[in-house]
């Protein structure tokens, strides 16, 4: 039914709330300003990491304070990404039979685009994604479909032969926004309320569900 798959990162694919939002409380912390529990942290991401700085900090905090902690946050987490951050149980898996379907993969994150190409790669390898595309000047963050329009006319397919897979209301935004089909992830950062209420036209509550949705066919098969 599918010839590619583009998936969200952060919720999607690796489990990275705990780095991030270990992140942010240093930045808090050294500020003076009140930290949050890392659950908390689920509410907050998903924009881009310059609406994350915005949500955590004080209301009326001056844009230049912004400004000062999304720098001292992204070279904080630039050097801790990794402490916590996990892939999913069953994506690494999940990921290795599409390829071995001819399925294309890629990648399109808000977060910024030099640190998902590191991460990706870290933990996914140099060759299992066609397309891996962060949050850059050259487009808007998501839910703008720019960022998809350059993906699926990058990869030479027709919107109907792209699945867009993510884990938050954003990402079910921006497939509506780009005219591709959505699957809500239900192990993500968000609630599978909010994915049904986006309008996902599937859910996956597991990575096999993905497979079967982008095949047809059974993880067995």
């Amino acid at each position: 039914m599918f010839q590619a798959v583009i998936f969200d990162l952060d919720g999607t694919l690796l489990n990275t709330l705990d780095d991030l939002a270990d992140s942010c409380n240093f930045v808090l912390a050294e500020k003076g300003f009140p930290t949050f529990p890392n659950p908390q942290y689920r509410k907050f991401v998903g924009n881009g990491v310059a609406i994350l700085m915005k949500r955590i900090h004080p209301e009326g905090t001056p844009q230049e304070e912004l400004d000062d902690s999304l720098a001292k946050f992204t070279a904080y987490y630039s050097n801790h990404k990794d402490i916590k951050t996990a892939p999913y149980e069953g994506i690494p898996d999940l990921l290795a039979k599409l390829r071995a379907k001819g399925i294309r993969l890629c990648v399109l994150s808000n977060k910024p685009h030099e640190i998902s190409r590191v991460i990706v790669r870290q933990y996914f390898g140099d060759d299992t994604f066609d397309i891996i595309l962060g949050k850059s000047q050259a487009f808007p963050v998501k839910p703008d479909p720019a960022s998809c329009h350059y993906v699926t006319d990058k990869l030479g397919l027709a919107k109907k032969q792209v699945l867009y897979v993510g884990d938050s209301n954003v990402d079910m935004q921006t497939a509506r926004n780009a005219g591709l089909t959505s699957c809500g992830v239900c192990w993500g950062f968000r609630s599978e309320a909010e994915l049904q209420a986006e309008g996902a036209d599937h859910l996956a509550h597991t990575p096999d569900d993905i497979f079967m949705i982008v095949t047809g066919e059974t993880h067995e098969e």
